[in-house]
């Protein structure tokens, strides 16, 4: 498996200068007509600038297959992504949806230039009709996507969750809050061992007696009644370091 470089530029890891030239180096091949309209060329073309330029921190192709091999089985017509990146996700998982018949994935990115890096992207693979960019935090874009009723008062069918760690918990408590998981909803979290996120892998393997009691206490507060089956998968990151994806269904809720 050919890794990733590393994806910090002159020891830091923040600031926009490595996806900036992402795109500047997609638009320069020389096979960019060739790039049109094909997802999987895409992919293939941000794969190789982190492998020869600097790396990028996304899913991958390790682990975004153990998503869409998921996608593959429940064919959700509608998801919802928390941490867009530079599209890669959305391009892979947004082209799966739309093999298995989905209809429309929303991917919610905070950082404003990498969400238009992002819906460029997408556009060049040929997804601008199935892929949606919303600028924002998670719970902001899960709240205006809501507001401005594009679930049609449906639970999602399936939600990725690859944005801020600490935010996956409360996240999903405001999906929850909002009827936005029911039974047949499925959850995919990112990068449960690097850097790994307990709080979140301890709430989707609780039992409903036991998020009941911790709901007396808790500051913020989701549907404790909603009944999950939760298991962890190990794949890999593009910088070849092992990591996993916890796959959660919901069965229902408990009366």
């Amino acid at each position: 498996m050919a890794v990733y470089l590393g994806w910090k530029v002159n020891g830091e890891s923040t600031g926009a200068g490595r996806e900036v030239a992402l795109l500047e180096y997609i638009y320069d091949r020389p096979d960019l007509e060739q790039l049109r309209g094909n997802p999987r060329k895409v992919l293939d073309a941000i794969d190789n600038f982190a492998q020869t330029k600097v790396g990028l921190i996304n899913v991958g192709n390790s682990k975004g297959g153990i998503v869409c091999g998921v996608m593959a089985e429940h064919k959700p017509s509608v998801m919802l992504e928390l941490g867009g990146y530079m599209g890669f996700s959305a391009i892979m998982f947004g082209n799966a949806l739309r093999e298995n018949g989905g209809s429309k994935y929303y991917s919610v990115e905070k950082n404003p230039l990498f969400a238009a890096i992002a819906a460029n992207l997408i556009d060049l693979a040929g997804l601008g009709d199935v892929v949606r960019v919303v600028v924002g935090t998670g719970a902001e874009g899960i709240q205006r996507l809501y507001d401005e009723g594009v679930f049609e008062g449906r639970p999602i069918d399936m939600a990725f969750f690859d944005h801020h760690k600490p935010a996956y918990k409360t996240d999903l408590k405001l999906c929850e809050r909002l009827g936005l998981i029911d039974k047949g909803t499925v959850l995919v979290a990112d990068n449960m061992i690097i850097p790994g996120n307990p709080a979140y892998a301890e709430y989707v393997r609780a039992t409903v007696a036991e998020k009941r009691e911790k709901d007396k206490v808790a500051e913020e507060k989701g549907n404790a009644n909603l009944v999950y089956k939760s298991r962890s998968v190990n794949g890999f990151e593009p910088s070849g370091g092992e990591d996993a994806v916890e796959i959660t269904e919901c069965l229902g809720v408990e009366a």
